[in-house]
């Protein structure tokens, strides 16, 4: 088992999704889009890969929801065989510091600098690159970007000695141990964020009321919850056209992803304060 961890919004469920060789977890540019931890299965003849997409470890907030991120981080990097250490190439901050503080000595940690295609003064790169690595003793340093395959490839061969030698876990066509229910939600969720941009809290989210499969069909409701009646305002757009936009490219995500036609309804309600009711929050499915 392999964990991908750094602060938010450095690419890390964007490196899950290309190591992984399908879309597993949810990308947008809003902070903290992961909420939950998501497991990528990548299968070969004589290895298999299990990566664990973590939270972004949330250090501006201190809300319930938060504490649920940030537990769900701290908790991976105590079971896993190897930790991918992600930052920005070409930046490195307080927050960043933060995270490597919290990964054990023992666990073995390979640097990972991504998004390299932004860095327009690739001089600027190896003096940074030394700066980093001087904070900690790690296995390996890996520069790269996750749009590019052949970075990908060489991050794989890079990570396969830290594999403990056995049996695999998955079978060899699984691609993640979430149900097709909790990536309904997430596909969702990531097309209210895209489509809303930075108007709308991070701190709305989906649940699936009900999932039914005929066939190849799938019937999906689903509630998009949020805080405020001006965040409803914010989804529904004018006479409607955001909320359908959304659920229209959700539901040709999902169908893409599950290989089948897809019914999909979705609906907005409005709860004030669920995001800081540890108890709710556990009734929403976070940890």
């Amino acid at each position: 088992m392999v964990a991908i961890v750094g602060r938010p919004n450095v690419g890390k469920s964007t490196l899950m999704n290309a190591l992984v060789g399908q879309k597993v977890s949810i990308t947008s540019r809003k902070a903290q889009t992961t909420r939950h931890r998501i497991t990528g299965i990548h299968t070969l003849e004589d290895a298999q890969y299990i990566f664990v997409d973590t939270p972004g470890f949330q250090t501006k907030h201190s809300g319930a929801l938060n504490r649920s991120l940030n537990r769900a981080v701290t908790s991976t990097l105590t079971s896993v065989d190897a930790i991918l250490f992600v930052i920005e190439a070409g930046r490195f901050g307080a927050d960043d510091q933060k995270v490597l503080d919290l990964i054990p000595p023992s666990v073995p940690t390979l640097l990972i600098a991504n998004k390299l295609d932004r860095v327009s003064d690739k001089d600027t790169l190896y003096p940074f690159m030394q700066q980093v690595s001087a904070l900690r003793q790690f296995n390996e340093i890996v520069p790269l970007s996750a749009k590019h395959p052949d970075d990908i490839k060489r991050l794989m061969a890079t990570v396969k000695p830290f594999l403990p030698e056995g049996a695999p876990i998955y079978g060899e066509d699984d691609l993640t141990d979430r149900s097709e229910r909790f990536l309904a939600a997430e596909i969702l969720r990531e097309k209210v964020f895209r489509w809303t941009g930075d108007e709308l809290p991070y701190t709305s989210t989906v649940l699936i009321d009900k999932f039914e499969t005929e066939g190849r069909l799938r019937r999906i409701f689903a509630t998009i919850m949020v805080d405020r009646d001006m965040h409803k305002a914010m989804i529904i757009g004018q006479k409607g056209a955001k909320l359908k936009q959304i659920s229209t490219e959700a539901r040709l995500d999902m169908e893409k992803l599950f290989d089948g036609p897809v019914y999909l309804e979705t609906f907005i309600k409005v709860k004030s304060g669920w995001a800081d009711n540890e108890a709710g929050l556990r009734a929403y499915g976070y940890e």
